[in-house]
């Protein structure tokens, strides 16, 4: 055993050398030498060591993504695509932060992975999915030698990277794969790591960059120097380029050095990213439903091809609105051909001037479809596109609202699919693997209307339908079994009620129950944080038809009952709302967070009329004025340490 654990150091120390450092120490027969010999003396002794290289050859296929839930959230990042935009993020900062210092990384356009650690060794791989539970992708991680399995730090740690292919591989990879070329780094790396087969992940040769520590258990990072510090120490991969600034003026300077250097260099990017460099005073600001307010991603601006508008037709969404839709000549933009691109509604069609026929300029940013930006010329035979005084799916007659058109029949086919799409999609009930087509399939050939529908379907539902064999039946139906236990606001969301979004959904979520929701007034309803007076009508007006309330007990009746996470009714806060603000010096905001919650209390992100007590750190800004104003309790940090018995 003591052979192979020096054999693991040997080893891992070569494999850092040539794929971390790019500094290999060793020709490549050497290292195949000692690799021979650790496989042997493994096959003798029956043990292979958690830090063992020979871990990282691609095993067989997995069945499925496992899910994982994070240790802490992954948030995505806001963006800024104009010099303005990103002088309001300065502006942010300096009006919550003294002297504020940033730093400014580039941003890599592949797939986001979490890495854990547990006493030093290396656990799990997930990708970021919603940013609350991603896909256990460890096997296919296992493939990837830019990150070690053993790392001197003890505690729990989790540790957020890139998955990126090298322009360099992919050129080799699509070589070698002549009959089945890549379209572009992007897809071929999230491809990579999603690949069930870690054998498919190993072919195509992804690394991962490093960029943030999401978690540490002990002796947390303070800035995110220290961040990308510990990180190069510990033997993870980052990228060389790294800037520390101390102005808006010296960041913008660092954002025009990178759009220039990332054309030269073998990773593909689409932007720089900016964030404060102090952990606490980030803690301070806090997060928004999506974002963290201390960082923002500078987006290059996107790239754009001409092309010719072939036919344009009108897309029905699950509110009637129509979108039209252009099919245009294929062209090539950013490694992936394009066919189709949009707009927004009839007026932006008419003010870009958009014809059958005419020649138009596109542009493709980041992963959604193309937008048409406008008419460059106009061929002698090009038609204005008519604005439809009929749904193009059911013939109902179309209304205009504002800048919208809509179709006014709530049975519209294509409206109910879309909405059963939503209710199906991740943050709403997740049920996994019911895509669009399914749901139009199941629409078309066995009636599916309504969201109870879905818990009506049995193996004879699918029988006979093409594509759909025993095993992809059973797990269709073990999703659909599986989200009948939903969070409620998840539930809320998936509803689609008017106007609610998963942030109004959570507020509402907070009465606790479906009946509770349903009770409330319009008093009641505009008085939370994030429900203004259109969306409050738009609740009431859903509780109060009667198709929707029959829909309500037919899902009861089938068994889905939306949960709230059960509150202590006991503890040091219990029956208190509560509003951090500030930095606090003896935990993170999270971690305070949890402690309130864990000890009966509701964390707020905002004060309002339900806060009872705020708890002000340094540098607390307008949530303690505002609780100020309104007479409510304030503790200081000394205080709120005495509460939770400190």
């Amino acid at each position: 055993m003591t052979r192979q654990r020096e054999l693991c150091e040997i080893l891992n120390r070569w494999a850092y050398e040539y794929y971390v450092l790019d500094a290999p120490s060793v020709p490549d027969s050497e290292y195949d030498k000692l690799y021979d010999e650790l496989k042997e003396l493994e096959r003798e002794s029956g043990v292979v060591l958690p830090e063992s290289p020979t871990r990282r050859v691609g095993g067989d296929p997995v069945k499925g993504f496992e899910r994982h839930v994070h240790i802490a959230r992954l948030y995505s990042l806001d963006k800024a695509v104009t010099p303005d935009e990103l002088s309001a993020f300065f502006t942010r900062m300096q009006k919550a932060v003294k002297d504020p210092v940033y730093t400014v990384e580039y941003k890599y356009d592949g797939l986001t992975v979490c890495l854990t650690y547990e006493n030093g060794a290396f656990v799990r791989a997930a990708t970021r999915g919603n940013g609350i539970e991603g896909e256990d992708v460890t096997a296919q991680a296992l493939t990837v030698k830019s990150f070690p399995l053993k790392i001197s730090y003890k505690g729990t740690l989790e540790v957020r990277g890139e998955a990126v292919i090298r322009l360099s591989a992919l050129e080799k990879y699509n070589a070698a794969h002549p009959e089945e070329p890549l379209k572009n780094a992007r897809n071929a790396a999230a491809g990579a790591i999603r690949n069930l087969d870690p054998k498919v992940t190993a072919a195509r040769a992804p690394e991962i960059l490093f960029y943030d520590v999401n978690y540490m258990s002990e002796d947390p990072v303070a800035t995110q120097r220290e961040a990308m510090e510990f990180l190069r120490r510990e033997g993870f991969k980052t990228f060389p380029y790294f800037k520390v600034c101390a102005s808006g003026e010296e960041v913008q300077a660092a954002i025009d050095e990178i759009e220039i250097e990332r054309k030269r260099i073998d990773v593909l990017t689409d932007g720089a990213v900016v964030k404060l460099d102090d952990v606490r005073a980030r803690d301070a600001l806090g997060y928004t439903d999506k974002f963290p307010r201390w960082a923002i991603a500078y987006k290059f601006e996107a790239e754009e091809a001409e092309t010719t508008v072939e036919r344009v037709f009108w897309q029905v969404g699950r509110t009637g609105k129509l979108t039209p839709l252009a099919e245009v000549s294929p062209v090539d933009l950013g490694g992936a051909t394009v066919r189709r691109a949009t707009l927004n509604n009839y007026g932006d069609l008419t003010r870009k001037d958009v014809k059958v026929g005419s020649r138009v300029l596109i542009r493709r940013s980041n992963e959604v479809i193309p937008e048409i930006l406008g008419a460059v010329s106009h061929a002698e035979g090009s038609v204005p596109v008519e604005k439809p005084a009929r749904c193009p799916a059911c013939g109902s007659e179309v209304r205009e609202w504002g800048a919208n058109l809509f179709c006014s029949n709530e049975e519209c086919p294509p409206r109910i699919v879309q909405k059963l799409a939503h209710y199906c999609s991740k943050n709403a009930a997740d049920v996994e693997g019911m895509s669009e087509a399914t749901l139009q399939l199941l629409y078309d050939a066995r009636g599916l209307r309504r969201f109870s529908d879905l818990y009506a379907l049995t193996e004879e539902s699918f029988a006979g339908l093409e594509g759909f064999k025993e095993k992809k039946t059973g797990n269709l139906l073990a999703a659909i079994e599986k989200s009948k236990h939903i969070p409620l606001d998840r539930f809320l969301y998936a509803l689609g009620i008017g106007q609610i979004g998963r942030v109004a959904a959570r507020d509402l979520a907070e009465f606790g129950s479906v009946e509770a929701v349903a009770a409330l007034g319009f008093e009641q309803l505009v008085a939370l944080e994030n429900i203004g007076e259109i969306t409050a009508n738009a609740i009431l007006r859903y509780f109060s038809d009667g198709e929707n309330v029959r829909e309500l007990a037919r899902l009861k009746e089938a068994g889905v009952v939306p949960y709230t996470k059960e509150r202590r009714t006991e503890g040091a806060f219990a029956g208190e709302f509560v509003v951090l603000t500030g930095g606090l010096s003896s935990m993170s905001r999270p971690e305070a967070q949890r402690r309130i919650e864990a000890e009966g209390g509701t964390a707020q992100s905002a004060v309002t009329g339900k806060t009872t007590l705020v708890v002000a750190g340094e540098n607390a800004g307008s949530k303690l004025q505002k609780a100020q104003k309104a007479g409510i309790r304030i503790v200081d940090e000394a205080e709120f340490l005495r509460m939770l018995g400190k």
